[in-house]
Formats: C-alpha cells, structure tokens, sequence
C-alpha cells in the first residue's frame, strides 16, 4: 500500500516570533493565508488522484506553529480535514513547545490530529535565547510529555549549525532527544536564507555556518544514534523548491537537494570501512552486500563511495544484493 503525505502550509501563521534564522515564506515558497475553504478543496482534489484502495493518505499542516492559532481558527482547520476520514489516515501538524496544554490537546484528539512534531531544534537553552526562540528546552520536556500522555505521536525537529552552536552542541541535542523518545525525528542543517537576522550576522562574521560536509558527518551521526532506539528519522534536510533553487534565497550553508542521500551515502561508507578493515584488504576488489533497495546508498551519491575507497585504499568497491 503507497502512503502519501499532503502538506498543508500555513506560513508564519500563528508564530509571533522572528527566529534568527527563519523566513518560512522562502521556505515553503507560500505567501498567502489559507483559508478552511481551500483546506477542504485541496484534499478533495489530492484524493481525486489517488487510488482508494492501495494507498493512505496523511494532512499534514506545516510552515507555522499550527497550535498558536486562535482556537477557533485550529477548529475550522481540523474539521475541514477531519471530515476525510476515514479517506485519510491521520492528521499531522507542527507546532512550537510552548503551545501545548491541555485544552489544545482536547481539541487535537477531538478531531483524531495523530501526530504532533515539536520545534526543538536545540537542547541547549543558551543556543535558544541567542536565535530568540522564545521558550526553553524545558518547554519541550513538558510538551512531549503531555503530547505522548495524551496518545497522540510525538515528532521532533532539531536543527544543526545553529546560531552560538558548536558540533558538541548538536551532539548533545541528539542525546537529550533520546531521552524524551520520539516517535520520529526531522534533521535540519541550519541555511543561512536572505531577509533573516541570521544574513545579517553572516556577514558581519558573526555567524559562520557548517559546510554540507561538516553537517552532513553530524547528520550522519543523529541518525545512527536515532535508528538504534527505533526512532523513525523522516527527514533530513530543507525540501528542494524553486525558491530555494533560484541562487537568490540561500546566502550560505549548507544546502543540498540531495542531502538526505549524502548522509545515508556517509552511513554506508562507515559499514564498508569496517567491513575493509576488519578483512585487511589493500588493492584489487572488495565485494560488499547490501538490500536491493540500498545499493545506491552503498554506492554513494554520485558514487562518492566509489571514489573514496579507491583513493583511500586503492580498493574497488563492488557492490551486490543479498541474497
């Protein structure tokens, strides 16, 4: 059965703060208001294009912080899309931690929201104050655990290369992450964008951001530590747009519309590595098995892989499907 997810973005709706390094406009490519109406008329035309009886179909409300709407405005959002079950198997949205309480989550399990990601982004409560997050990481504590007692998923974004972040930083972020056991994780390298106060201490010097390289090792490491405790890692890096593509938006950082595979290529590398060592092969060719499905993750984006082994170890990498 296929599963498809329908975003909805709602741009800047509901969040009065001006992150440092947000600008969900550029981001989502959306500068307009959404209305119920257009909720409503847009998952009856998604649904109109899929067949019903092999595939689910999740709402998925993104792009502002879905639980600072005014109540009202969440409720004529939620029942437009709640109308749709069970043509749709659930409802997600995302939201900042210091907007979770109770009377929200009446509200979200009324209209049977399955998922609720949190904006965390970092663990660090000094690394918080200087992007003017406005709220701590003790506000994501009490969120999530209000969140998983309610019985609805918890989801949890987290970002790299923040402003006042180090390497040690982000690591750390990942294990306090673990801690609160999410049902899943979004990881995203911090891109300095244009009309942020994050351009603004990038240019000054203040702010030097990572390289794909620099991010993509740090990627690679939350998403070993996260898929060892089961934790579903659903995203890796900004999704490619056109206004992200158009050498206009990004002012530095590590962008890449294909940084999800540079990180699973990074993992792969690290298991053939072991697998090099452990049998002491120098030169000639070194047979490596994988799933069907990861051979090009093996092989490496752009066959970076490839290239690495062979200058590294003079080795060739061949790479087979297990049987």
């Amino acid at each position: 059965m296929r599963k498809y997810n329908l975003p909805i973005f709602i741009p800047h709706s509901g969040c009065p703060h001006d992150c440092a390094f947000c600008n969900q406009r550029k981001i989502t490519g959306v500068d307009t208001e959404v209305t119920a109406g257009e909720v409503k008329a847009l998952i009856q035309t998604f649904l109109s294009t899929i067949a019903p009886h092999n595939s689910t179909t999740e709402v998925a409300f993104f792009g502002g912080s879905f639980t600072g709407l005014n109540l009202k405005t969440q409720e004529e959002f939620l029942k437009a899309a709640a109308e749709f079950y069970p043509q749709i198997s659930g409802i997600r949205l995302s939201t900042r931690p210091d907007y979770i309480n109770d009377e929200i989550l009446a509200l979200l399990k009324k209209y049977g929201v399955t998922t609720v990601e949190l904006g965390v982004q970092s663990s660090d409560d000094a690394v918080l104050e200087a992007n003017k997050r406005g709220h701590n990481f003790q506000s994501v504590i009490d969120a999530s655990k209000k969140i998983k007692d309610a019985g609805i998923f918890l989801g949890h974004q987290m970002m790299l290369g923040m402003y006042n972040s180090t390497p040690q930083k982000d690591r750390q972020t990942v294990y306090d992450i673990l801690a609160l056991k999410p049902d899943c994780v979004r990881i995203y390298p911090v891109v300095t964008l244009k009309g942020t106060a994050l351009e603004n201490y990038y240019k000054s010097g203040k702010y030097i951001p990572y390289s794909v390289e620099e991010a993509a090792e740090l990627a690679k490491f939350a998403v070993v530590k996260f898929r060892e405790q089961n934790i579903d890692v659903i995203r890796m890096g900004l999704h490619s747009s056109e206004e992200l593509e158009n050498g206009d938006t990004v002012v530095a950082g590590p962008y890449h519309p294909a940084f999800g595979e540079i990180v699973e290529s990074l993992i792969y590398r690290d298991l053939i590595e072991d697998a090099i060592m452990e049998k002491g092969a120098r030169g000639g060719v070194f047979n490596f098995c994988c799933k069907a499905s990861d051979i090009s993750k093996a092989v490496g984006h752009k066959k970076m892989n490839t290239l690495y082994f062979k200058e590294k170890y003079n080795v060739e990498i061949k790479i087979e499907s297990a049987k």
